[in-house]
């Protein structure tokens, strides 16, 4: 995990990474389409991706956004499904909010 993380992880588990003045116009655009992309994908309106549009993001910007919060969600939901769990290390690492060897 960067440095100084800590916070912004503490905020996603408590889902109150809202709140945060740290999160940037675009993160907090960024989070907000994700979270709503994942959990309520049917009530999607083009309204919802204005605030990336004038952060600047096109046709294709917009695509890759949804294209990677749909394969993240599709990964959760496949491994979730499979009951698979993580290992040692990566538990550890999650909680202690530590990187595991030989990541940066």
């Amino acid at each position: 995990m960067e440095a100084g993380a800590e916070d912004l992880v503490a905020a996603i588990k408590e889902n109150r990474w809202q709140e945060l003045e740290s999160l940037s116009a675009r993160d907090l655009a960024l989070c907000t389409v994700a979270e709503k992309l994942s959990a309520t994908p049917t009530r999607m309106v083009e309204e919802d991706w204005l605030p990336l549009r004038n952060l600047g993001f096109d046709d294709q910007g917009i695509l890759e956004i949804a294209h990677i919060v749909g394969l993240f969600n599709y990964l959760t939901r496949l491994a979730d499904g499979l009951g698979l769990e993580l290992d040692p290390e990566t538990e550890q690492a999650s909680e202690t909010s530590t990187t595991l060897p030989g990541r940066k």
